[in-house]
């Protein structure tokens, strides 16, 4: 049971590239040993019961308010399921992890998604309240985008909210250890840590390697090894998804969202925008603003 879900597709969901389970029963409770290779990153939080999971060689006992992250790609060997195991379990893919943290205050979150280390904490009742709290509300919300097939600015809150809380609670257990990056993980952090403050008025590579003192084309060999994607197609998706965050607000125009994007008049921004949307500014307002209607 934890294997599939764990490694289930996460294409064409409410939330690209994200899933989340509440796992009230466990219904595969067996004696034998269950070995797989995770194919998402993972973040189990134990409600109640337990299990051992052996990850990478090292043994994990896990038990009631226990918060573990297993990266992606783990060699993971379920040793034991004891009863009544009760947890709260998230998957993301790689591609939801460079969309959903470039945000100042979201960016550090970044290192869960790139550090290849299991991290485990057994959480005191005050933070295991609070995370299992926002569990719920990402869950609900997440089922109500399946009902009703939309996504809506409550979907960015809570998850932004829940990788918040995450980012305090490892901050807190992990502080120390969270700093020592590889040269090439801490050049991808400080790159998407300017690209979240400067996105809006830079718009190219050359501008982000210049403040890193390296080579464009380092740069972006770097970028694509540790994240998959080019320094401009990073650069692309964060305007697109700032610009949709914007165009879902009717009370700011057409060239007001131009203006706060970098773009130089309405007509450049309608065109980049439609390149990588097909949908034209106005389309894509009024197409929101018929699903806020209808939900």
């Amino acid at each position: 049971m934890l294997k599939n879900l764990i490694n289930t597709k996460l294409e064409n969901r409410p939330i690209d590239g994200f899933d989340i389970h509440l796992i009230k029963k466990y219904e595969d409770i067996s004696s034998e040993e269950e070995e797989f290779r995770s194919e998402n990153l993972s973040i189990l939080l134990i409600r109640s019961g337990g299990f051992k999971l052996k990850l990478e060689e090292v043994i994990q006992d896990l038990s009631a308010r226990d918060l573990i992250i297993i990266p992606k790609d783990s060699d993971c060997n379920i040793l034991e399921i004891r009863e009544k195991l009760q947890l709260y379990l998230v998957t993301f893919s790689s591609e939801f992890a460079v969309k959903n943290c470039l945000k100042k205050e979201l960016i550090n979150s970044f290192y869960f998604f790139i550090r290849k280390e299991t991290m485990k904490a057994s959480l005191d009742e005050n933070e295991y309240s609070v995370l299992s709290l926002i569990y719920r509300l990402v869950y609900y919300v997440n089922r109500g985008a399946y009902r009703e097939g939309w996504e809506s600015e409550l979907h960015r809150i809570s998850l932004n909210l829940f990788l918040y809380e995450l980012k305090l609670i490892y901050t807190k257990y992990f502080g120390n250890s969270m700093i020592n990056f590889t040269r090439k993980e801490n050049i991808v952090m400080e790159f998407l840590t300017i690209l979240s403050i400067h996105f809006k008025k830079q718009h190219h590579v050359q501008f982000y390697a210049g403040a890193l003192f390296i080579h464009p084309i380092y740069l972006n060999r770097v970028v694509k090894e540790i994240t998959g994607k080019s320094v401009k197609l990073l650069i692309i998706e964060a305007l697109i998804n700032e610009a949709k965050i914007l165009l879902e607000d009717v009370q700011i125009s057409l060239v007001e969202v131009a203006e706060e994007m970098g773009f130089e008049n309405l007509s450049i921004f309608r065109i980049f925008f439609k390149k990588y949307t097909s949908l034209s500014p106005s389309e894509y307002r009024s197409n929101s603003f018929e699903k806020f209607k209808g939900s």
